[in-house]
């Protein structure tokens, strides 16, 4: 898992969601596949479709077939994330890393626990803002830090977005 990459992705969303744009591309892998789907479902992006280099149509982005995989094109393959605005008002307005590359952050059920009601666990700052969301690596995916408690599994803090 490359934290560098998953990285460049965040400054890029927060980027894309104050330009505005409606449909942005991110390189295609498994990681951010996963992350881009928990974002989709806690209702920070609008869809997510995978895709080659050229982005695909908006008016048919619910029934859009890819084309298959090859050797050829995996390495040109991207993910197309429809960015979700309420009130002409970006629903994702930032995106910061919590682990970075030289220093991952982990933490147990307890320490998410205190996080998300609002409390300082570690190094990491409570969940205070409205509909601020922190996203965990765990041995089952990533998940979003109440699901984590609610299972009872620890892992790696990623991301935090609101």
């Amino acid at each position: 898992m490359s934290l560098v990459t998953l990285s460049h992705v965040c400054s890029h969303l927060q980027n894309a969601s104050k330009a505005r744009l409606g449909l942005t591309s991110v390189p295609s892998t498994n990681m951010i596949l996963t992350l881009s789907l928990a974002l989709q479902s806690s209702g920070f992006l609008q869809s997510v479709t995978r895709g080659g280099l050229v982005p695909p149509r908006l008016s048919t982005l619910s029934t859009y077939e890819p084309e298959p995989v090859t050797q050829e094109n995996i390495s040109t393959r991207r993910l197309w994330l429809g960015m979700k605005y309420w009130n002409n008002e970006p629903v994702l307005r930032e995106m910061k890393m919590v682990s970075k590359p030289t220093k991952r952050i982990w933490m147990d059920v307890e320490g998410l626990g205190r996080l998300v009601k609002g409390r300082e666990a570690g190094f990491v700052r409570g969940l205070t803002r409205p509909g601020e969301c922190v996203f965990v690596s765990t041995d089952r995916g990533i998940l979003e830090a109440r699901e984590c408690v609610e299972r009872k599994v620890g892992g790696m803090l990623l991301c935090r977005v609101y």
